[in-house]
Order: structure tokens, then sequence, then C-alpha cells
């Protein structure tokens, strides 16, 4: 299985992992995100389980694994089942963390799967419910992104569900950074743990990952990410955070004038929509999501909404792959949060490059962020992007006329559509999809949406409000670069140095 997913070498965490893993000693493992942490637990929980059954033919639960999201669970129990493409007979894994009924997975859980992923609260409703039984045949436990599992409220959940566990077992936690949450955990979970602490910086120096910051107020940041979208300064698969849901299709409605398609991925649509739009994200279908990090920008002390799901994490160890460039339209709150935005882009060797816009009410968010990473690798710290607004203040017009046309009522609209639409192709399509696979492609999540008036003028960009630096660069008429045989398509965000020569010659420099 190794071989046909093309893995030669293991990365560094898998290398110092896996032997201690199969020795039978318990492990606390820091290594940044991206660096190939599950593969570090899932190959020894494989390895074990196969050993085993040479000598016990007896079907039972033997391994757990914890995670704070849905979209988390569902990419673990993917990468066990490709690393047991080969023995799936032997080796079964069940993902319970989808929000179903309990009744619905109990058929599942009662053929006695080796591997059970879910969330804490879905394994100890199973447990409450006697669908699952652990006291007896569990050997391993593992709670993967350690850190964010109490940030996501499964402090309760965790302790009851320990309560179920036998006295003995292998334990691991794996995390991105080690906070007091991680160090509690260690304390109920760890018995003489080999710690782990692989990388000194907790994200790639800049020779991978370019991080830039740009200060602009609210006008600027749709003005900003107008220009870099539509003049294709911004290159290959890009994520764009903010803060909140509304933040999300607002940001999704100003695009949509001009023609810019966007997914949304947020709290409220159903997992399986989630799961499905970062799956065809994965696959190449999308350019851009708008995605919402709400764990760490809700306040704690606000009443809980139920129409959100607390288990949704997208900056959360979800496997993004080949991510370019990570936006934060709005910056993260906590240096934690950073950390997870940016790792979703330069994930294993790839480059990546990361751009935060900073108002003033956010700069000293950005001091602490700095502090942090200047404190584990100066070579990580946040550049500014030398980027001249007055060199497209001609855009600008543009980008009011389409901010007036996107209000409270139009984002409401858009909200409540796009999450019937989503429900529709949740739950009333399940069946037909399940029988029809390859229609399943078809269905895309980045349609508009259309609740603010489009005007067909605005899909264009007229060639004397291309900056002079970008004129031979852009064809603003198609929207598309035009063709250059000996160069390979670029990814990132071009940096425009707006250099100028005699005053006549200005250059843009692009960074790959």
């Amino acid at each position: 299985s190794l071989m046909y997913l093309g893995w030669s070498q293991p990365t560094l965490i898998q290398e110092r992992a896996i032997p201690l893993a199969l020795e039978g000693k318990d492990l606390l493992a820091r290594a940044r995100t991206g660096s190939g942490k599950t593969a570090a637990y899932a190959v020894p929980i494989i390895q074990r389980i196969l050993d085993s059954k040479q000598s016990v033919r007896e079907q039972d639960v033997r391994a757990l694994i914890l995670v704070p999201t849905k979209e988390l669970g569902q990419q673990v129990q993917t990468m066990i089942r490709q690393l047991t493409a080969f023995c799936s007979r032997d080796v079964r894994v069940a993902d319970i963390s989808a929000k179903a009924d309990l009744s619905a997975q109990r058929p599942i859980l009662m053929e006695k799967p080796d591997v059970v992923v879910g969330t804490p609260s879905r394994v100890l409703a199973h447990l409450n419910a006697q669908n699952l039984v652990l006291h007896s045949s569990l050997e391993m436990l593992v709670v993967d992104e350690a850190d964010l599992l109490f940030s996501f409220g499964f402090e309760a959940d965790l302790k009851n569900l320990l309560c179920h566990l036998p006295k003995i077992y292998q334990s691991f936690l794996m995390s991105a950074t080690f906070t007091e949450d991680v160090q509690t955990l260690k304390e109920l979970l760890l018995h003489n743990p080999v710690i782990l602490k692989l990388q000194g910086s907790q994200l790639p120096d800049s020779s991978q990952l370019q991080q830039y910051s740009i200060k602009c107020e609210e006008e600027d940041k749709f003005l900003l990410i107008y220009t870099l979208l539509k003049l294709r300064l911004v290159q290959g698969k890009t994520l764009l955070f903010v803060g909140e849901v509304d933040r999300c299709y607002r940001l999704k409605l100003f695009l949509e004038q001009f023609s810019i398609p966007a997914c949304v991925l947020n709290s409220e649509l159903p997992v399986q929509s989630r799961c499905h739009i970062i799956t065809q994200f994965n696959q190449g279908f999308y350019d851009y999501i708008i995605a919402t990090d709400e764990q760490s920008l809700a306040d704690p002390t606000a009443a809980p909404q139920t129409n959100k799901d607390k288990e949704y994490g997208v900056s959360r160890g979800v496997d993004f792959q080949n991510v370019a460039n990570v936006i934060n339209f709005d910056f993260p709150t906590t240096v934690e949060s950073y950390i997870h935005r940016v790792g979703r882009t330069a994930r294993a060797d790839n480059p990546g490059t990361a751009l935060s816009f900073i108002a003033h009410t956010e700069l000293d968010l950005l001091s602490q962020v700095e502090e942090a990473l200047m404190g584990d690798n100066s070579d990580c710290a946040l550049k500014p992007y030398q980027f001249k607004m007055e060199e497209i203040e001609g855009f600008r017009y543009r980008c009011r006329d389409a901010m007036r046309s996107v209000t409270k009522q139009a984002v409401k609209e858009a909200r409540l559509k796009e999450i019937k639409q989503e429900l529709l192709n949740s739950e009333k399509l399940k069946t037909y999809f399940e029988d029809n696979p390859r229609d399943l492609q078809l269905l895309r999540h980045d349609k508009d949406l259309h609740p603010a008036v489009i005007k067909p003028h605005m899909k264009n960009v007229p060639d004397y409000l291309v900056p002079e630096t970008l004129r031979g660069i852009i064809n603003p008429l198609s929207g598309r670069r035009r063709k250059r045989r000996e160069k390979p398509k670029p990814q990132g965000v071009a940096k425009p140095s707006f250099k100028v020569r005699n005053n006549v010659t200005k250059q843009v420099e692009l960074h790959n």
C-alpha cells in the first residue's frame, strides 16, 4: 500500500515515531501541520492489528482515534483505507463522527471494526448506548490534533469517555502546538511517554513558505482582493479565511459581481456537503474557497447558536491538497489559529504563500503572531507586501459599486439559499448519488447565488484601468494570462515592486 501511494521515504515524524510506537511506547509528538502525522500513528496501528490477528482470530475494536472535527474524521478514515487497500479484509475501519442517528450507525459498530474514528462526543454517545464496548478489547488510543480538543468543547466528554476504557492501553497524542490543554491531556492519558519535538518552528521557513502582511482597512480589503484575483496576481488554489458566516457570503457575493466563482465553507452547511467541497477542491474543481474559522473568533460567553455545527473545523487538521496560497481576509485572533490556517499551504515539501490583510484594530494581533514566530525562528517572520494601493485606485469606483449591491438583505438571502440548496444536495439526493456516483462529480458548489443585482460590464476589466506595470502580463478582456510556452505556469502571490526606471519603465517581480 505504501508503494502504491508512492511513499518511498518516511517523513521525519514517521521515521522517529513508527519504531517507538511498534515498541509499545506512549508518544507525545509535536510536528507542524502537513508533516505526515496521520500516517505516523496509522502505520503502527495497522501493523499491530495484523500481527495480533496471526494468533487471535476474535474480531474486536482494538484502536480508537479521537478527532476534533468531522472533516478530519473522514480524512483519517480515508487515509487508513488507503493504507489497508491490500489487507482490507483483515483491518476494517469505521468513521462515526458524522451526525447521523445512533441507531443508523449501530449495525456498523456491531460488526466490531478494528479501528473506530470519531469525535469524543460521538464516541461517548455510542458507549452510553452500549453500541460500542471498549473496556476489554481496546489496545491503542490516538488523540489527533490534541491541542484543539478542549477548544472545541470536548473536555467533559473526554474525561467521561476515559471511564469506559481499560486500565492498560497504548496512547498517542499528536499536535501541531504544545499548549496547556495538551499538557492536561498528557497527564490524563499518557504513561511515561516519549516526547518528540521534531521542528523548532511550527511553520516552514521562508525558503518554503512566504508570509506577507499588508495594512488595509475594510474597503481596501475588498479592493485588494478584487485586484489580486481578477488580474490573476494570485496563481493556484487559494483558501480565503474570514471570521464570520455573514462575511463569508458578503465576500462571495462581492466576487460574483465580477464573475469570480468561489465556494463557501462554514459550520452551517451539512457535513456531507463540506466534505464533498473539500474533495472536489483537492481534485481541482475549484480555485477559491472562502472559509470561516469561527472557533477562534467566537465569543465563548455568547449564547450557543443551534444552527451551527460545533464539530466544524476547516483550518484545523483538514488536508487540503496542493494549496498554493492562504489569504487571511480577516486576521485570526490567536497565534494557534494563525498557525493552523497558514498550515493549509506549504505542506510536505511543497511551496506556499500566506498573505494577511491587517486593519488598524488587528495590529496588536499581528504583533502577537510575529513575536511567536520570531521566537521559533527568525526566518518565519511576516514581511510587508510591497503593493502600492494608488496604482489600483482606478478600480475603487467599481468596488464601491459592487459593495453597494451586496446589502445585508442580499447576504441574508444568499445564506438561506445556500443552506437550502446544500441540504437538498446532501439529504434528498444522497441515495441517488450512492447509486450513481459519477453524477456526484457533476454537482458543483461554486454556482452564483445571485441575490444581488449583477451588472454584466463588471465581468471584464477595461485596458485603461490596468496598471502600466501589468499591461504586458495581463489580458484584461479574457481575464487570462497570455500563453508563454517557454515558462511554466507559476503559483503563489505575485509581488508587484513598482520599481521605476527613467520614470517610464516599471517592473513586476513574480515570486513562486
